[in-house]
């Protein structure tokens, strides 16, 4: 019977923030091997120390751009190295700016890293993901995928279209053994607000989201969690 080193794990935006804790738990927890991409190589092999030292998963880092299609079609898995069982696509970006005064290239860099980002990931991974017997697809949305936000339009407009492309993808894929999950993040602590005045510590913990996908991942064939909203216990934080 496969054990969990018989497979792997595609983590995107890998080199920190959540991308990391969620590394780190599952380096932690379960003995998958780790496939970890983002785009700077430094800090990639940070977030790989960071996990030998809490387990002794096999981990194999790819440091492209997740948004380049043909980068990531040509990431090449190690000899030996299992095939994936289970996607998180948590790479992605913030932009901070109301839509009047957001140019076409930034609304167009929104859409590359929080929709193509996931989009190119699954479609170089799913026939892996077809071979198991059980797999799963979490894609890291947002609450500004279900309601507009009036200082970040392009950002949520993009968010938009990935829970659209994920429900999307739920339903062409209910007849096969992968499961597709959204989770709509509310305000998560995270590098996106660096040089901020928000209160930190009323963010979402990372280690929290971590342990949903886990979980998620925990859940019989016979199960699956199509979309779930994270929030803050106390609501929106200020001055957000």
């Amino acid at each position: 019977m496969p054990t969990e080193q018989d497979h792997s794990i595609v983590i995107t935006g890998a080199s920190r923030g959540i991308g990391r804790r969620i590394a780190q738990t599952f380096a932690c927890e379960t003995d998958y091997a780790l496939l970890l991409i983002a785009r700077t190589k430094s800090d990639l092999q940070d977030t790989k120390t960071l996990c030998s030292k809490v387990g002794d998963n096999e981990i194999a880092i790819a440091a492209v751009d997740a948004s380049d299609s043909k980068a990531v079609q040509n990431i090449k898995l190690p000899s030996g190295f299992p095939d994936p069982k289970i996607i998180i696509n948590n790479a992605g970006s913030y932009l901070l700016k109301n839509l009047e005064k957001t140019t076409p290239e930034e609304f167009a860099q929104q859409i590359q890293a929080n929709l193509y980002s996931a989009v190119n990931t699954t479609n170089r991974f799913l026939k892996d993901l077809k071979n198991k017997d059980h797999a799963l697809i979490v894609n890291i949305c947002s609450e500004g995928a279900l309601v507009g936000l009036e200082d970040s339009g392009a950002y949520s407009a993009s968010k938009h279209a990935l829970l659209g492309y994920t429900r999307s993808l739920r339903k062409e894929l209910i007849d096969t053994e992968i499961g597709v999950t959204a989770i709509n993040l509310g305000q998560t602590q995270s590098t996106s607000w660096e040089g901020s005045l928000i209160d930190r510590d009323l963010l979402i913990d990372p280690d929290d989201v971590a342990q949903i996908i886990l979980n998620l991942t925990l859940l019989s064939p016979r199960t699956v969690v199509e979309e779930m909203l994270v929030k803050p216990q106390h609501g929106r934080v200020p001055p957000m």
